[in-house]
């Protein structure tokens, strides 16, 4: 059962309601992580201001759904997988390849080396080595692609988080984690 309550737009106060009706035109809808994070419009002002501006950064939306993959399988977030697993689709990327992702693979090198990244990220709550950094490189993530993975594993791991507290409802087909390696 859920246990932080949803919000509906419309009986939100007014700057709460702004932000879910902007969540609405550009979904289609609202999903329950939002409409939940919603208790609090600067949570909610924050988690969208980041994974906006991190959309108009170096890595691409499909990319951007493989790492929110592979930190969900890491953490065991079903709400996450589920959600990703439907969005990674909606990016062109193979069932096959979406599975991959939440137990932290790659078909292609370079995105199994950011997959690598986030995962150490994960497991070392950031205390990545030397060693972790020149991998990433190696497989040819600079600096910026870099700061950009751990950005978005930072930000995956906060709706992680968000949805274990919460106990968000699963509105989106259900994807279970409980075969991914969770870190």
């Amino acid at each position: 059962m859920q246990r932080i309550a949803r919000i509906d737009a419309a009986t939100a106060p007014r700057k709460t309601a702004e932000l879910l009706t902007v969540v609405e035109k550009q979904m289609g809808g609202v999903p329950n992580i939002l409409a939940t994070m919603a208790q609090s419009s600067a949570a909610l002002g924050g988690f969208l201001g980041l994974a906006g501006a991190l959309a108009g950064g170096k890595l691409s939306a499909g990319q951007r759904e493989q790492i929110a993959l592979a930190v969900a399988g890491a953490n065991g977030c079903d709400y996450c997988a589920s959600v990703h697993t439907a969005l990674g689709g909606q990016q062109g990327l193979s069932a096959d390849e979406l599975d991959r992702n939440l137990r932290g693979q790659a078909s292609d090198a370079k995105v199994q080396a950011a997959l690598s990244l986030a995962k150490r990220i994960v497991a070392t709550r950031g205390n990545l080595t030397d060693e972790d950094l020149a991998a990433a490189r190696r497989a040819g993530h600079g600096d910026e692609a870099v700061v950009e993975i751990v950005a978005n594993t930072a930000l995956n791991i906060f709706t992680n988080y968000f949805n274990h507290v919460a106990a968000t409802e699963i509105d989106f087909p259900l994807v279970a984690t409980d075969s991914a390696a969770v870190a």
